[in-house]
This record gives C-alpha cells, sequence and structure tokens, in this order.
C-alpha cells in the first residue's frame, strides 16, 4: 500500500509572535511522530498560483488576507496571520492538489501535512456565523474536493476534527456532487452542524452532520461511523476520498470533551483501507498527535478491517437514529 507525505517547511513559517495552540511546533510534533515509526517519506509540493484560491474563496477575502500577511496581526481574537501566511497557504493548496494527483496515480495514503489549517475558512472568511475563523486561513479539504470534482464528476469529504468543519460545508453546500460528511462534537465551536444542515437547493442529503454528545469516546464513534459513514460510502463507491483529519478529539487535547484513542483511529483508517485517501491535516496539538496520527495511518496501512463490538451511550443512539431518520429521504441506512 503507497504512503506519502507532502510538506514544505515553509508551513512553519505561518508563525505566532507569543503563545498560541496553532504553531509550528505542531509541525514538528507530527513529523517526529512520523520519523519514530518509519512513516516519514516526504514530497515537497509546488505552490498552486494565487488564482487557485478563488476556486474556494472570494477576491476581497484573499486581498484581505494577502494583505494583512505582510506583517504579523491577528484577524480575529483566535487567528492570526504573520509574514509567512499567504506563501504557506499557497504550498498548503499546492500540497492539497498533489495528493489527489499521487492518489488518482496509485492506491494509498497521501496525507497533505500543512499548516496554516483550513475547514473553518468558508468563502469570505467566517463561515456560517462562526464568531472567529478558528485558527484556519484557506480551505485546503475543499480545494481538495474541487480538485477531485473536476477530474472525477464528484467527490466524497469525511471531516473527523473534533469541530465542525463549517467552512467547507459552506463553500460546498449548494454543490450536489459533493458530499460532505462530518463528525464532531456537538454545541462547541463553531456551534454549527445539527442534524437538520442537509444542503442547498439541489443538493439536499449531500450535507450529512453527525454531531456527537459530549464526552463521546470510542464506541460512540464506531457505532456512528458503522451506522452512517460506511453505508454512505458504500452506496457512493467513491474512486478516491477526501478526509478532513483532526486528532483534537483524543483523549488529553483538552480542546473539546471528547474520549477518543488509537482504537477509533485505526478503525476508521483500516475501513478506508479499499479506497485512495488524499488526508488533509487540521486539528491536533498534542497526544493526539502522538497516537490519534500514527494510528489512522496505521490502521488503513494494514487493511485488517477487524469487528469491534460497542456498547454506544444513550446520546449517541439518540443522535445516530436522529441522523438516520433525516437521511433515509436519501441514503438507505
Amino acid at each position: 500500500m503507497a504512503f506519502s507525505v507532502i510538506y514544505s517547511p515553509i508551513f512553519l513559517e505561518h508563525k505566532p509572535k507569543n503563545y498560541h495552540p496553532e504553531n509550528p511546533r505542531r509541525l514538528l510534533r507530527a513529523i517526529n511522530v512520523l520519523k519514530s515509526t518509519n512513516l516519514w517519506e516526504p514530497i515537497e509540493p509546488e505552490p498552486v498560483p494565487e488564482r487557485e484560491l478563488l476556486r474556494v474563496h472570494r477576491e476581497e477575502y484573499i486581498k484581505l488576507v494577502k494583505e494583512e500577511s505582510r506583517s504579523f496581526t491577528y484577524l480575529d481574537p483566535d487567528t492570526y496571520v504573520s509574514p509567512g501566511t499567504f506563501e504557506a497557504s499557497l504550498k498548503a493548496f499546492g500540497a492539497s492538489k498533489k495528493a489527489v494527483e499521487l492518489a488518482l496515480d496509485r492506491k494509498g495514503l497521501y496525507l497533505a501535512l500543512v499548516r496554516p489549517p483550513g475547514h473553518h475558512a468558508g468563502r469570505n472568511g467566517r463561515a456560517l456565523g462562526a464568531p472567529t475563523l478558528g485558527f484556519c486561513i484557506f480551505n485546503n479539504s475543499a480545494y481538495a474536493a474541487k480538485v477531485v470534482e473536476e477530474k472525477l464528476g464528484k467527490v466524497i469529504v469525511i471531516d473527523f476534527d473534533a469541530h465542525h468543519g463549517n467552512g467547507t460545508q459552506e463553500i460546498l453546500w449548494d454543490d450536489g456532487k459533493a458530499v460532505h460528511i462530518d463528525l464532531h462534537e456537538r454545541d462547541i465551536y463553531p456551534m454549527s452542524g445539527y442534524e437538520y444542515e442537509v444542503g442547498g437547493r439541489d443538493a439536499e442529503g449531500t450535507k450529512i452532520n453527525i454531531p456527537m454528545p459530549h464526552y463521546a469516546g470510542d464506541d460512540d464513534y464506531i457505532y456512528a461511523w458503522d451506522e452512517i459513514v460506511l453505508p454512505v460510502l458504500a452506496q457512493f463507491k467513491p474512486k478516491l476520498i477526501v478526509i478532513s483529519a483532526g486528532f483534537d478529539g483524543f483523549l488529553g487535547e483538552n480542546l473539546t470533551t471528547l474520549r477518543l484513542s488509537e482504537v477509533f483511529f485505526a478503525y476508521a483508517g483500516s475501513t478506508l483501507s479499499r479506497y485512495p485517501l488524499v488526508v488533509i491535516f487540521e486539528g491536533g496539538y498534542s497526544v493526539g498527535l502522538d497516537r490519534g496520527l500514527p494510528a489512522f495511518i496505521k490502521g488503513y496501512l494494514s487493511g485488517e478491517i477487524r469487528e469491534i463490538p460497542v456498547t454506544p451511550s444513550y446520546e449517541a443512539l439518540t443522535t445516530v437514529s436522529a441522523i438516520k431518520g433525516i437521511q433515509t429521504q436519501w441514503w438507505e441506512l
């Protein structure tokens, strides 16, 4: 099974002046983990032309980020830009595109280990009424989805970051050829991604939100994965899957109440092993990188799908039941 990391040192140049959870050490930590597990096979991407940003963002927002990035400043209370931000963003889009090209050429997992992250960034910045950009600048996953759609005619994106990918949802909302499945913790930033958010006109049923209860763990996530994600994949029959991969739901990450472990991430990876994967790095700041990231990759590369008996919570059962009640208009669940 093929595996590569698409990475550039320029991703370290998007950096804060003082402490910020989204900082270059995240990538260095991920790199150290990949090296220690013999998973470090980097490929240097080419930057995309600036006009490629227009495929997912409005010109006014692109100009704002480019101008503000001339020096260090904050776009909002959560999200900064620095003199390296714009160049890093163009390379991050380039890495996302390269991952798609590699996945189309040969089945495998292609990890775009990029910064700045992107799944909260909508067409014009903040998306769906979110209070901030949530550390994100340009939407790498939505761009990867557009590249896939251009080549294959349709695309499916799975986002398992602990927070809802509101920017991705907004960008793909009216696109009936783009299915977006999003597992995340309910009722936390960015306060979106509820069951009833199913897509715009002519795209109903292509947006599948799975807002998991507080303190959800492996059993809850595996249950939702088996009951919703895998049946949708079986019906969609993708030739390639874009993964918006956040590891901040790992127990000990402390940004949410989720209690995931290697068990879920390895299981998720293994169940996707029949498909080529374009994996776009999103959240994950500490132990999630140390343990969740390699577990997902190794699960995929092993190709061993082991049935895991689970005992989901009542809240997880009712959540999945509600989603089925809504989505059965479009999917057999």
